[in-house]
C-alpha cells in the first residue's frame, strides 16, 4: 500500500469511528487471522467500510470487499479508493454468457483473502435482508475451509440512506455471529435460507 493510500485508510477510519463509532461484536466466533467469507446485510455504501473499522487492524489487510465493478470504477477517485485502500474484487453486475461471476471472488479465496460479501446483491430498506443470492452457496461449497462468518450491521441506513452524500452521526454496530457451514447434502435453498437466518 502507498504512503498516500496508508493515510487515506487511517483518515476513513478515523472518520468512521467518529461518525458511527464503529463498534464490533463477536457472539460465536472471535477475531483470528482465519480465511474466512464474512457475508452481511446491505443497506449503505457504508457498510463495508463499517465493517473494515470494526474488524481488528491485522485482520483489515487480508480482507477484501466485493464491489461492483461499473459503479466503483466509475470515477478515478472510487477506482483509487476501493483499488489501493480497500483492495477490493470487482465483479461485474451484467454478466454474459462466457463469464462465471464468481471467478474474480474464487481468485481471491485461491489467494488466500478473506472476504466480504452481500449476498443480497443490491442495497435493501427493509428491516430483514432479502434473499440470498447463490453465490455464497458456491463458494461455501467449493471452498469448505473457508469459515463462513454472518454479520449485521445496525444503524447504517440512518448514517447514510441511499441517495443522500453527507452522512449523519448515529452510533452503529457490526455484530459478528457463530461459524456456518454447508452441510453434507444441504440443497442450495435450504443452505441460504439458513445463511439468512444466521444474518
Amino acid at each position: 500500500m502507498s504512503i498516500a493510500a496508508n493515510l487515506m485508510g487511517l483518515l476513513l477510519l478515523t472518520i468512521a469511528r467518529l461518525v458511527t463509532g464503529a463498534q464490533g461484536h463477536w457472539k460465536g466466533s472471535v477475531p483470528q487471522a482465519l480465511q474466512r467469507i464474512y457475508f452481511a446485510n446491505h443497506q449503505s455504501h457504508l457498510d463495508w467500510v463499517l465493517i473494515w473499522a470494526a474488524l481488528p487492524s491485522e485482520l483489515r489487510s487480508r480482507t477484501r470487499p466485493i464491489a461492483a465493478k461499473d459503479y466503483w470504477t466509475g470515477s478515478r477517485f472510487k477506482h483509487w479508493l476501493t483499488r489501493e485502500v480497500f483492495n477490493a474484487v470487482y465483479v461485474n453486475r451484467q454478466r454474459t454468457d462466457d463469464q462465471d461471476p464468481l471467478e474474480p471472488l474464487i481468485e481471491a479465496l485461491e489467494h488466500g483473502d478473506s472476504l466480504v460479501i452481500f449476498p443480497e446483491g443490491t442495497r435493501g430498506h427493509q428491516a430483514l435482508p432479502a434473499p440470498f443470492k447463490s453465490g455464497l452457496y458456491h463458494l461455501a461449497e467449493k471452498f469448505p475451509d473457508a469459515q463462513l462468518i454472518p454479520a449485521w450491521i445496525d444503524n447504517v441506513q440512518r448514517v447514510m440512506p441511499k441517495g443522500e452524500v453527507v452522512p449523519v452521526p448515529v452510533l452503529c454496530t457490526v455484530t459478528f455471529g457463530a461459524p456456518l457451514k454447508l452441510e453434507p447434502g444441504e440443497d442450495k435453498r435450504a443452505f441460504l435460507e439458513r445463511a439468512r437466518e444466521a444474518v
